[in-house]
Parts: C-alpha cells; sequence; structure tokens
C-alpha cells in the first residue's frame, strides 16, 4: 500500500503500516548492492533501535534483508556515455541533496561581531562533537559523548548532519539518543532523513518517517522523506506524500514540487508533455517555478531525448523573466546533443559565452558528445582541445565518450589508444569506460580483446556492473560462442549482480537456439520469478525449441504463463505458437476462443496465414479460415481476402483466379482493403505473371484506391519487365507527387535499365541528364546507363561515362567495367575485350573475377575453344573457379567441338570445385557421345544422371532415342517414347524422324506405320522429308501401293510432291520389279507443269535395268534425248552403276557404249585403254562434279569404283581413288598410317571404292610393319559403319573379304559397325600370310567375261566365294577366319570332308566332357541386352 494512503493524524502511531509503500521494480541495482551491503549493520532492524516498541506491522518479507529487489531494465551500453553526460550537471545540482539546502544557501546573513563570534564557537562544538562521536570504537554507544556535552536540539542536528557526511551509522545512533532523551524537533527529523537519503537507506528512512512524523511534522520532513524516494525515482511515492500533505492541511511549498520534478526525471524517460504538465502544476499551486525547477525539466527532458518539451520549458523559463544559469544552458547543449542537433548545441554553446557565462566541464563534455553522437571526428577532437585550453582536464567522461565514438566507428585501434592515454594521464578508467570499451570491441567481433578488457577491469578493483556483464554476454551471444556466454552470465550471478531483462533474454536465447531445454526451461522460471517478461519473439523461440525437443508438457507450462502471469492476447498468443510450430496448439487455442465469440483482428490473421505457409501447414490454415467463417459471420469479408492472401503465397495464379470468381461475385466489402492488392500484386510480380499484376492494379485504380509503396515498386517491376519502362516511369513520377517514399535510386536503376533492354537508349540518356542537372547522380545509375549502351552495343558511349565517373566521380566499379565489356561482346567486337582490360590495367584497376567470367562467357558463346581455354587456364592459375554457368558453357562448347578429353578433365575439375554436374551439362555429354556414335559411354551417362537422383527431361530422352536409332535399335526407343508420354513429356520431331528412319532399317514397317499415324493425330506440322521417308520404307519393302497412298496423304496434308517426291515413288515402283508403273509415273509428270529433269528419268532407267532389261533402258536414255533432256551425271552414275552389277561383261559393255554414243566415253573408255589423255579427261571432269550439288562427285566415283573393282581393272581403280582423295571427294584420312595411329573409316564409301581403299592401307601398313615405323598404337581400328550403299552393306562386304584373306581383323564387341585387330597380329598376319605376299592393285591384261564380284544378300563378294561362304556359315556358323580361308581354298570334296570330321570332332568333345561331369551349355553369344537401362529407370520411378 502506498506509504501516505489516509489523511487522519491519528493513524500514525496505531497503524503505521497503512503508509508503508510497495516493494518496486525500480529501484537500480546499484541501490540495490548498496542496501544488501548496509543490512549487516545490527541497529538497521527498528526492532533492535527501539528495542521497547513493538512492531507488528513489520512483516518479514516487507524489507527483505537477503536479496536486493529486481533490477531495472537493462541500459544499453551503446548509452552508458549518454546517461553518464546527461547526469554529470546533475551530480552538482541541487537534485542530488535536499533541495531545500540548495534553496537557501546562497542566503548571506548580517551577522554582528558578537553573532559570528559565537557561530564560530558554535561550528567548533559541533565539530568537536562529531570527531568525539566518531573516535568511538565501532559498535559503542553515544551516550558518553553526548550525555555531557548538553547541546541544544538544533545544535544536535547539525551535529548529526556533520556525522552523515561520514557514517550514516553514527548519524542514526545520535539521532536514536536525541530520540531518546524526548521527542526530536522537525529538523533533526529531516536533517536525518536527508543522511538516510543520500546513503540509500530507503528503508531506516521509512521508519524513522512513520516513527518521528507525527502531528508536529512540517513540509521540511516531508520534503526530506520525498528527496528520499526521489533518489531512487520513486515518483508514485512521492505523489502520494504530496497528496497527505494537502490532506492533513499542510501546503506543499516550491521545495516539494521541485522534489516530486527530480523524483519523476529519476523514475524513467518523460513521455511526451509531461514536463510541462509538471509546470503547469506549479503555478496551479499559487507558487512561482525557480531557476531549479525549469534546469529540472530541462534536465529531465535531456535525460529522456525529448527535445520540443525541453525547448518549450526554455522558452517558458525566458517568458516567466527566470533568467537562465550555466546549468540551464548545460542542459540545454545536453538535449539537443542527444537529439542529434550538434549545430544548434553548437549555437547555444556559442549564446551561453555570449551572455557572459563560463563554460565549465560540463558543457564542453555536452558539447563533445553532441559531436561525437553524429561521427563529426573534427569537431570532436577540436572541442576536446579547447576544454583542455580551458584549463579542463580529459576526464572520465570525456574519454567515454569518445572511445564510444570511435568504437561505433568501427576504429578501435583509436578507441584503445584513448583507452591507454587515459591510464597514461593518471585518469583512472570507471565501470563505464569498461563498458564501453566492452561493448565497442564485442560489436567489432573482437572478444578475445572484450574479455580481456573485463579481467583488467577486476585487477584494476573495480567491480563489473550489470551493463558491463551485458556487453560482455551479448558479444558471445553474437560471435556464436555459447559456453563463454553462459561462463559470463554465471560468473555475473555469482558475483552478487542480478540479472537484467537483457541478459535474461540473451541467454534464453543461447539455451533455445543450442536446443538446451532443462537449462532453457530452469532459467526461464527464475526470470519469471524475478518478474521479468519475454517478449513476443524470445517466446516464439522458446516455444520453437521446445516443439523441436517434443516437449509437450513444458509447451503448456508456458502457454499457462502467457495467459495467466503475462495476460496476452489470445491472438497474440495463438500467432507466436503457430510460427514457433506449435501448429496444433495455437489453432486449437484460436478456434476455442472464436467458439466463444473472439473476432480475430485481419492483421493477426494475416501473420498467422504466413506462418501456415512458410511451414506448408495450408490443411490446418484452410481449416482455421473455415472454422471462423462458421463462428464470426461477421468476418467472412476478412475471411475471404485472407483465403485469396493464403492461396498467394501458395499458388499465385490460384489466388488471381479465386480474385477474379469474388470481383465477379463483387462479395461484401472485398477489394476495398489495400492490403489485399499489395499482397496480390507483389506475389503475381514475384511468381512472373506480368500481365495478370497489371490487371489487378487496373482494378485498383478503377475504385480509385490509394496505391501503397509496395504496389508502386511491384508495379515499376512489373512495366518494365513486360518491356514499358515509360509507363513505369510515369507510374514513379505519379508516386513521388503523392508523397509516397519510394526506393528512388533502385526505381530509376529498373527504368534505365529497362531502356536498355528494348534498344531505348536516349530514354535513358535523357532520364539521367535530368537527374545531373536536378540533385546529381548516384553511382548505381550511372552503372545502369553503362548497361543501357551495353545491350544496344555502344561501346564509345559506355566509355565516355566510365571516363567521366573516373573524371568527376563517383568513381566505377566492377559493375561499370562489366557493363563496358558486355557493350563489346555485344557489339562482336570481341578482339578488344583484351585491349581494353589491357588500358583498365593501366587505370590500376584490378580485373575482378566477374569481368574474367564475363569475357570467359562471350568466347564460350561464340564458340572460341581456344580463347575459352585460354582464359580457362589462365584462371585456375589464378586461383579462380568458374560458376555453375560457365562450366555450363564451357562443356556445352567443347561438347559441340567434340573435345572429349577436354569434356572429361573439365568435369573432374568441376566436381572437385565442389559442383556437381547438372541435368545441362550430362545432356551435353549425351549429345556429345551420341554425335561420335560413342553409345556405351552415352549409355554410362544415361546411369549416372539415375545415380545423381536427375530426372530426365526432354532432352535427355530425345537425345537418347537419336542414340538408340543410330545403334539400329529402336525397339527400345519406341520405350523411351512411351515413357515420355507417360511423363507429359513432348518429343521432338527429330526423335519421330529417328524412329521412322530406323525402323525403315530394321524392316519395324508397323512400327513406322504406327509411329506416322500418331505424328499425324498429334497435330504436328509435318514436312515433306517425313512422307519421302516413309515413301521410302514402303520403296524399300517394295510395297508400291502404300507408296501410292503415302502420296495421296501428302497432298490431303497440303504438301505438294516435288520431283524428289516423285522419284522416291518411281523407285519403289522400280524395287518393287515394276518399271512400267514407273514410266507412268514418269509420263505423269511431263504432262505436269513441273520441270522434269533428269531425276525422273534415271529412276526409269534404273528400274528397267535393275529388272534386266538393258535394251528398254538404253531405248528410254535415246527417248529422253528425243524430249530434249541432255544426259547429265546422274545418267552416267545410273549407267554405270548398272554395269557393275552386270554378270556378263558383254552386258556391261553394251551400257558403257550407250553412254559413249550419248557422247559420254570416259567409263568404256577406262575399261579397254588407260591414256594420259583420259586420265586428264577424268580429272577435269571430277572438277567439274565437285562444284554440283547432291554428293554428285561421290556418287560418280562409287560407281567406277564399282565397275572397276568388279572387271578387274584395280589400278585404274587405284588411281581413280587416289584422285578422288586429292579433290576432297573422299576424306584425305580414309586411311591413315601414322605415328601411333594406324587407322582406316570407309563410311560413305562404295563396296568397290572400300575394298581398294582397305588394299591400299594394309599395303602401307606392311610397309610400316617391316621398316618399324611409324609404330603402330596398341590396336588398330577400322570403320565401315553400318549403312548400305545401294542395297550393299559395306560391312558385310569388307568382313567376306577379311575372312577370305584369313585377316585378323574381328568385330568389334561393343561398337556396331567396327573392325578391331591388335597390332601385333596384324604386324604378323601381314609378314607371313600368303594374300600379303603381293598387295599391289593391278588391272587384269584382258577383261574377264564374267563380273568377278557377286551380290548376295547385301554383300559384295566375289563370285567364286558365294557357295563357300554359304556351305561354311550354315554348316559351321561364325568360324576364326584363318579356318575359314583354309576352308574357303578347299575343293568343294575336301571342304565337305573337313566340315564333317568337325562336326563329328565337336560332338566327341562333348560326349567326353559329359562323362567327365564338367560339360556346360555353351551360351550363345548375344548381342549387349537391350533396355536394361529402360527397366532400371522404371524401377527406380517405381521406388520413388
Amino acid at each position: 500500500m502506498p506509504l501516505m494512503a489516509v489523511s487522519n493524524p491519528h493513524f500514525f502511531p496505531s497503524s503505521p503500516a497503512r503508509y508503508l509503500p510497495r516493494a518496486t521494480t525500480a529501484t537500480t541495482a546499484a541501490a540495490a548492492s548498496s542496501a544488501s551491503d548496509d543490512f549487516d549493520y545490527p541497529l538497521a532492524d527498528p526492532s533492535l533501535r527501539w528495542p521497547n516498541l513493538r512492531f507488528p506491522h513489520l512483516p518479514a518479507p516487507r524489507f527483505p534483508a537477503a536479496a536486493a529487489p529486481p533490477a531495472p531494465a537493462p541500459v544499453s551500453p551503446a548509452h552508458v556515455e549518454e546517461e553518464r553526460a546527461a547526469e554529470y550537471p546533475a551530480s552538482s545540482a541541487a537534485a542530488i541533496e535536499p533541495l531545500d539546502a540548495r534553496a537557501h544557501r546562497g542566503r548571506v546573513k548580517k551577522l554582528s561581531k558578537l553573532a559570528l563570534r559565537r557561530a564560530r564557537d558554535w561550528r567548533a562544538r559541533v565539530a568537536g562533537l562529531a570527531d568525539a562521536v566518531l573516535a568511538l570504537p565501532p559498535g559503542a554507544p553515544v551516550d558518553d559523548v553526548l550525555d555531557d556535552a548538553r547541546a541544544a536540539p538544533d545544535e544536535l542536528a547539525l551535529v548529526i548532519r556533520t556525522l552523515g557526511a561520514t557514517s550514516w551509522r553514527r548519524a542514526l545512533d545520535a539521532f536514536e539518543w536525541l530520540a531518546r532523551s524526548g521527542a526530536p524537533p522537525p529538523r533533526a527529523v529531516a536533517v536525518v532523513l536527508g543522511v538516510l537519503g543520500r546513503a540509500r537507506q530507503e528503508t531506516v528512512a521509512e521508519e524513522v518517517f512513520l516513527r518521528f512524523a507525527g502531528e508536529g511534522a512540517t513540509v521540511q520532513v516531508f520534503n526530506a522523506m520525498m528527496g528520499v524516494y526521489a533518489r531512487l525515482g520513486r515518483f508514485d511515492d512521492v505523489r502520494q506524500l504530496l497528496d497527505t500533505m494537502r490532506e492533513r492541511g499542510i501546503e506543499p511549498d516550491l521545495v516539494s514540487f521541485n522534489t516530486l520534478i527530480n523524483a519523476r526525471a529519476k523514475s524513467g524517460c518523460l513521455a511526451a508533455g509531461v514536463a510541462l504538465d509538471l509546470l503547469h502544476e506549479v503555478r496551479e499551486a499559487g507558487l512561482r517555478p525557480d531557476v531549479i525547477t525549469y534546469n529540472t525539466l530541462i534536465s529531465a527532458c535531456s535525460q529522456s531525448s525529448n527535445l520540443d518539451d525541453a525547448v518549450a520549458v526554455f522558452e517558458e523559463m525566458i517568458a516567466s523573466e527566470c533568467r537562465p544559469d550555466l546549468w540551464t544552458y548545460n542542459a540545454m547543449v545536453s538535449v539537443h546533443g542527444r537529439c542529434g542537433k550538434a549545430q544548434e548545441a553548437e549555437q547555444l554553446f556559442r549564446e551561453l559565452v555570449d551572455k557572459g557565462f563560463m563554460p565549465d566541464a560540463v558543457t564542453y563534455n555536452s558539447l563533445l558528445y553532441a559531436f561525437a553522437k553524429e561521427g563529426n571526428v573534427e569537431k570532436v577532437e577540436h572541442v576536446c582541445e579547447e576544454l583542455v585550453k580551458a584549463g579542463f582536464k580529459k576526464e572520465e567522461i570525456t574519454y567515454n565518450t569518445m572511445i564510444h565514438m570511435y568504437g561505433k566507428m568501427g576504429r578501435l585501434d583509436l578507441a584503445v589508444g584513448l583507452y591507454d592515454e587515459m591510464r597514461a594521464m593518471g585518469c583512472t578508467p570507471d565501470a563505464v569506460t569498461y563498458t564501453v570499451l566492452i561493448d565497442s570491441l564485442g560489436k567489432m567481433d573482437r572478444i578475445a580483446e572484450a574479455g580481456k578488457v573485463l579481467e583488467e577491469m577486476v585487477d584494476a578493483g573495480l567491480k563489473p556492473t550489470l551493463l558491463t556483464f551485458s556487453a560482455l554476454i551479448c558479444a558471445y551471444s553474437k560471435s556464436g560462442r555459447r559456453a563463454e556466454a553462459e561462463s559470463t552470465f554465471d560468473r555475473m550471478v555469482a558475483s552478487g549482480v542480478n540479472p537484467d531483462r537483457l541478459a535474461y533474454l540473451v541467454m534464453l536465447d543461447i539455451f533455445a537456439r543450442s536446443g538446451e531445454t532443462e537449462k532453457l526451461m530452469s532459467l526461464y522460471r527464475k526470470m519469471m520469478k524475478d518478474n521479468y517478461r519475454p517478449d513476443d519473439g524470445l517466446y516464439q523461440v522458446l516455444l520453437a525449441a521446445l516443439a523441436k525437443a517434443d516437449q509437450c508438457k513444458e509447451i503448456e507450462e508456458v502457454i499457462q504463463d502467457m495467459q495467466l502471469v503475462c495476460q496476452m492476447n489470445p491472438q497474440i498468443i495463438s500467432i507466436i505458437l503457430i510460427k514457433a510450430g506449435c501448429i496444433s496448439q495455437g489453432t486449437e487455442l484460436l478456434k476455442k476462443e472464436c467458439i466463444q465469440g473472439y473476432e480475430p483482428d485481419g492483421n493477426s490473421l494475416l501473420s498467422m496465414m504466413d506462418a501456415y505457409i512458410t511451414m506448408e501447414k495450408h490443411d490446418e490454415g484452410l481449416s482455421l479460415l473455415e472454422c471462423i467463417r462458421e463462428h464470426v459471420p461477421s468476418s467472412s469479408d476478412l475471411i475471404s481476402e485472407c483465403s485469396i492472401m493464403l492461396m498467394c503465397k501458395k499458388d499465385s495464379i490460384a489466388a488471381f483466379e479465386e480474385y477474379s470468381r469474388m470481383q465477379m461475385l463483387k462479395c461484401g466489402s472485398l477489394g476495398m482493403d489495400c492490403n489485399l492488392y499489395e499482397y496480390l500484386i507483389t506475389s503475381l510480380e514475384e511468381a512472373g505473371f506480368f500481365p495478370e499484376a497489371c490487371q489487378v492494379f487496373c482494378d485498383m485504380q478503377f475504385i480509385s484506391m490509394e496505391a501503397s509503396k509496395k504496389i508502386y515498386e511491384s508495379m515499376i517491376s512489373t512495366y518494365c519487365e513486360l518491356g514499358f519502362p515509360e509507363t513505369a516511369h510515369r507510374l514513379m513520377d505519379d508516386a513521388l507527387q503523392s508523397g509516397i517514399s519510394l526506393n528512388i535510386i533502385s526505381s530509376r536503376v529498373t527504368i534505365i535499365e529497362a531502356y536498355g533492354k528494348i534498344k531505348c537508349w536516349q530514354q535513358a540518356e535523357s532520364l539521367v541528364k535530368g537527374l545531373r542537372l536536378a540533385s546529381g547522380i548516384d553511382r548505381r545509375i550511372w552503372n545502369a546507363l553503362i548497361h543501357a549502351y551495353a545491350e544496344s552495343g555502344l561501346y564509345e558511349q559506355a566509355r565516355a561515362v566510365f571516363d567521366n565517373m573516373m573524371k568527376t566521380g563517383p568513381l566505377p566499379t566492377v559493375d561499370s567495367v562489366n557493363g563496358m565489356m558486355r557493350a563489346l561482346i555485344v557489339d562482336g567486337r570481341l578482339d578488344e575485350l583484351y585491349v581494353v582490360v589491357q588500358e583498365l590495367q593501366d587505370m590500376d584497376f584490378k580485373i575482378s573475377k566477374s569481368t574474367v567470367l564475363l569475357m570467359l562467357d562471350a568466347f564460350a558463346k561464340a564458340g572460341d575453344v581456344f580463347e575459352v581455354m585460354k582464359i580457362y587456364n589462365g584462371m585456375k592459375a589464378a586461383g579462380y573457379l568458374p560458376n555453375m554457368h560457365l562450366y555450363r558453357s564451357m562443356i556445352s562448347l567443347l561438347c559441340r567441338n567434340n573435345r572429349f578429353r577436354d569434356v572429361e578433365l573439365m568435369v573432374v575439375e568441376m566436381e572437385g570445385a565442389g559442383f556437381k554436374p547438372d541435368l545441362v551439362i550430362f545432356n551435353a555429354l549425351l549429345m556429345m557421345y551420341t554425335a561420335a556414335g560413342n553409345f556405351d559411354r552415352t549409355i554410362q551417362v544415361y546411369q549416372s544422371i539415375l545415380e545423381a537422383g536427375l530426372e530426365p527431361d526432354e532432352d535427355t530422352y530425345n537425345t537418347l532415342i537419336v542414340m538408340y536409332c543410330r545403334s539400329l535399335r529402336p525397339e527400345e526407343g519406341f520405350t523411351l517414347l512411351n515413357e515420355m508420354s507417360k511423363r507429359g513429356l513432348t518429343p521432338k520431331l527429330q526423335s519421330y524422324k529417328s524412329l521412322l528412319a530406323a525402323s525403315g532399317k530394321v524392316e519395324l514397317r508397323e512400327q513406322a506405320d504406327q509411329l506416322f499415324k500418331e505424328l499425324r493425330s498429334k497435330g504436328y506440322q509435318l514436312n515433306r522429308s517425313i512422307y519421302h521417308m516413309m515413301m521410302k520404307i514402303y520403296r524399300n519393302a517394295g510395297n508400291h501401293s502404300k507408296a501410292e497412298h503415302m502420296l495421296e496423304l501428302m497432298k490431303e496434308d497440303g504438301i505438294e510432291p516435288t520431283i524428289a517426291t516423285m522419284h522416291i515413288l518411281m523407285t519403289s515402283y522400280g524395287t518393287a520389279g515394276h518399271p512400267h508403273e514407273a514410266e507412268n509415273v514418269l509420263s505423269s509428270l511431263k504432262s505436269s507443269s513441273l520441270e522434269v529433269n533428269t531425276l525422273p528419268y534415271s529412276t526409269v532407267f534404273d528400274a528397267y535395268l535393275k529388272n534386266g532389261d538393258y535394251n528398254l533402258g538404253i531405248t528410254k536414255l535415246l527417248e529422253m534425248k528425243r524430249d530434249g533432256v541432255e544426259p547429265d551425271h546422274q545418267v552416267w552414275t545410273c549407267f554405270i552403276r548398272a554395269a557393275s552389277l552386270c554378270e556378263q561383261t558383254d552386258d556391261a559393255i553394251l551400257l558403257l557404249n550407250s553412254l559413249q554414243d550419248c557422247g559420254f566415253d570416259i567409263p568404256i573408255r577406262l575399261l579397254t585403254e588407260r591414256t594420259p589423255s583420259l586420265l586428264s579427261e577424268v580429272d577435269d571432269y571430277l572438277e567439274e562434279l565437285a562444284a554440283l550439288e547432291d554428293s554428285a562427285a561421290l556418287n560418280f566415283v562409287n560407281a567406277l569404283e564399282d565397275m572397276l573393282w568388279a572387271f578387274e581393272r584395280r589400278a585404274t581403280a587405284s588411281w581413280i581413288f587416289q584422285l578422288a582423295v586429292k579433290r576432297s571427294i573422299y576424306r584425305d584420312n580414309v586411311f591413315r598410317v601414322a605415328e601411333k595411329d594406324w587407322g582406316a573409316d570407309f563410311r560413305k564409301l562404295s563396296a568397290g571404292a572400300a575394298l581398294v581403299g582397305l588394299t591400299l592401307w594394309l599395303d602401307h601398313m606392311q610397309d610400316a610393319s617391316l621398316q618399324g615405323s611409324p609404330e603402330s598404337p596398341k590396336s588398330v581400328v577400322m570403320v565401315t559403319g553400318e549403312g548400305e550403299y545401294n542395297m550393299v552393306s559395306l560391312r558385310k562386304t569388307i568382313r567376306a573379304y577379311l575372312l577370305e584373306m584369313g585377316s585378323p581383323f574381328l568385330p568389334c564387341r561393343t561398337r556396331s559397325g567396327r573392325f578391331v585387330v591388335k597390332a601385333y597380329s596384324l604386324k604378323m598376319w601381314l609378314k607371313d600370310s600368303p594374300f600379303c605376299m603381293d598387295l599391289e592393285l593391278k588391272d587384269a591384261p584382258a577383261l574377264p567375261k564374267l563380273n568377278s564380284m557377286k551380290l548376295t544378300e547385301g554383300c559384295s563378294m566375289r563370285a567364286g566365294l558365294v557357295s563357300a561362304f554359304k556351305e561354311i556359315h550354315e554348316r559351321l556358323g561364325e568360324v576364326w577366319p584363318k579356318k575359314f580361308s583354309r576352308l574357303a581354298l578347299l575343293s568343294e570334296e575336301s571342304r565337305d570332308e573337313v566340315i564333317k570330321a568337325d562336326i563329328q570332332g565337336r560332338k566327341e568333345k562333348l560326349e567326353r566332357m559329359k562323362k567327365q561331369g564338367i560339360a556346360v551349355a555353351r551360351k550363345p553369344r548375344k548381342r549387349p541386352q537391350r533396355a536394361k537401362f529402360i527397366r532400371g529407370q522404371r524401377t527406380q520411378v517405381a521406388s520413388k
């Protein structure tokens, strides 16, 4: 109960308990510590001081002696100097002592000589009595001294005051002696109360006041007790004492009100207007405020940084003609400094000097603090110099202010230097100094040094204060040093310093984040016991830690504290619980409140929705909304808006659709809340739905709703993204005119960059010019303009801006340099990049990693592998590594250039740098290996994709389909196609084309037909090549009716047939053995508007010639000439190819003579003669054909090679082969015998050309083997491919030729279309085999009567070998080449006997093995198992 709660004077002796004040928490830590130390004095207890009295009104818990009251709210170390600077003037003011003493201090009394002599004797007597009392041993009574003194009561009052300056205990003893002799006079009571107040012994002072403040109590006694409370900041108790004075008829004087104002100043920050209310209260009491009143009010405003009230009080002081003194000006300088008005503080300093006041140390320190707060080092140093010149020393407050300033600026070297100077100058650092230094070091993460400063403080004999410990604990917490923070906290508690709220909060946060729930709850309970309450943020952290540890019981305990102890709003509790992850508890609590009719507000509900979305608890959020909608019908509009906002976070487009639906229904007040539009527009903008965001903004404008800052910024960004920077520019101007404080720099940069993207650099330039004339340009604006120029490739303009920045500032940055480089790249001037780099280095610019990466990316996109590798190697040497984007670009570039080794090394380096290949890189590898035909590596890469847990995309599947099609495994391709369909992926048209082509090659005609129908049904835009491909499939199958049907479909789909189309149709007729149908097509072509060339005629010729109707073919040739169509290379090639397949030499001569009759005699002459002029003519004609398209020269040479090889003109064939290589018709590396590089690639060659090339290659390798140079590799590879040329398989032809020779070349097991041999075996065979004794190609002396080659089952082999080849393979299967060659050389009878013996020997061997029990069924060799990776993928998908 308050001290003076009643006004009846008779209650004082009988019921003093009603006047005892409440134990408050406003007592400072220092006071608490002091009080705790003084309670060990035995006479401090009233029951001991007055044993003859009973004190039933003093229960034990009232004034505990074992524990100090809770400490006040902590003060941040950053404000230590501010408080010290503010209290410094107060230390010399009357507020520190009884205000009546100051009020009378200045009065001068004129005394007579006798009175003066008596006064001196009196003072000497008082001093003597005081010295005698102080000289007594501790605990000795004062009676022996005072009994004999016979001093008057007023004289004893002075003795008590004198004793109080040294020992409040002896002063109390003297007062007790006076009280035992009778009722002490009011003056003595007031004096002893003042002594106890200065000694911070408020408990003893209360008992003295209750004992002796009876009916004779005067205003001085009340003022003294009010002064005791005022020192402690107990304003409520001072106010109650003032009211009690009035109730008892004691009129408060000015000292009473000054004490009241002083108490209010010490009780905490003054709210705005409180100072003026107190001043008005003084005037209403009929008193005139004096200088102390005004000074106390201004000092209180200074401590609260309340500038407006301080200025108002000062102006009131001037208006009331109360002259300000130095203290007044000091307080005014202080309050302006605290409020960041250093210039005004300096002006007041000059004003007080002009008015004749001499600035003291407080004045200088207050001004120094003002400049230190704004970081004006120059002014601070100047004021410090002036302070020294004025004759003052740098005091603790001076050093503390400067140390704190340098600490906040991060210049700890200067702060530590001042600390060392302070000690060197003999100025002992106090607790504030150490605290400021520890706080500054902690904020700069120099934790070890902060700990050392604390040890120095202890070594200096200073006890660390609460602020000191709090600063160090905060520093440890900030740096994550949990153990040190906990140790410091324990040390603080052990040293007797009670934790404040900040210390509790920091330690609770540490325990919560480290998951130590037992320590967390223990400290939390102690904090609650000490009457400190966590804030909402800490409750959230605490509950999150408990939820993570699944401590349900503790969570319920905390919820009860929040409800019962803290009396928190249920809605706030729910929000905290939901954000902390206690979803069920928070939801149930709010549902319970809603069922009882509680209506949540919009902002809180929206905050909860954010928490639900963050933790992906959308169902719980919707459930809560439905509960609120059901039980709080008035909140339906709010629920609708929250539903849309909830969907904004989850699915922006769904939220937009719901918003559109609600707009159409015009539900309630939906659409009238700016928050709804802000959430919807910002979420749409963040999700990239820019048109939808524009529509919502237009709806908002239609209803004349004012846009918020976020809406303006989102719409400016939206319009820029849509390519409308003019609209964004206008919107920004509207926002500025409306007084909305946008992030103006960011908005302007966005607009300028948008102008650059649409190549409107003139508008960007105009915007920057306007800014330059108005208020100057920020560096980011300049950089944006450089990038706007860069988008248009305007390097010169970008360089001009760069040079201007170098000249006038602000200085360019890396972004500026990158903009210039970007301009060169866009303009395609990559060769100038190095020149600019050199110029920048000459200007002392360090080329950043981002610039190097930009150059690397540019060269990678340009496909310059050399420059890319050069920059990349330079980066590695400099310690730079590319980012993931550049790794993708470089690897893709190297893959496109088939740099296999470089790609594999870069992938290894990338993994070593901590990057994992992503799907883009894997897809690039897939395409590279697929293009190279390395299908094994392709499948390995695909396996790596699955092992990495990546989902294959369209590119992955399309590449794999192409790979399987190229390896003639379309079945796996169809499986992947079905897999893509299941996953919703769309195959590329190229994938379908590859499947069609592969299906045609492996004769999967039904699948091809079905795939083509699927293509048409899905609406693909089929081009002419697809139809041609299907017609070729039907042509090869001899199904000319389907080819005709395909032609009709082609016309239905709006694709006009061409000559090539008709050629395919005619070829299909020819293949089916219907040359007359092909001729009918030709006739229809003649009657059409199409220009008929030699291609369709050649098709008809080919049809008749393949059918063996040579005379009809020649007749059609003559008809073509009569139709006015001159024969060309296509006709010659057709007849030469037919001649090469003629079984009789005479038939071949007949065909070639027909060509001679048409004016082309080269083929017949090549068979019958070989003159120098003929060679020259062939060379000239090949040169002529090389200029034509459609591989005219290649087809012609291939046909010649087949003919010459077939009729044993093989030297001529060799000469034509070498001439074709010279003319680049054949590749120059068609075969090679180089150092450690022996190999051949006969793809695109006809059978005859390949056999010529193979013989020449074997001859070169034989020479190298005999000479020992060039050195061979370990293995030799020959590539034939799987393709066919004019229905002749090159692989089969080469295989038959090698088998006949007994060659060690064997088919490659891992890659089709390749033959491999160990170099050692090859050399031995070339040296020892009789077939290699003479590899020289020679012409036969005369033309044979029959063709030496025969075409059988797609294989062109020597005619005499056909029967032996069939017999051996049919009876023995695959045999080794040596065995085959031996068998082939035998006569039919001998070969039959050997084969029978071989078969019988196999049977006998198998029987012996069975008898021995070791027989194992021999597994037939199989091709690599198909579709196993597809099955693996399915398994992985199923497991997921």
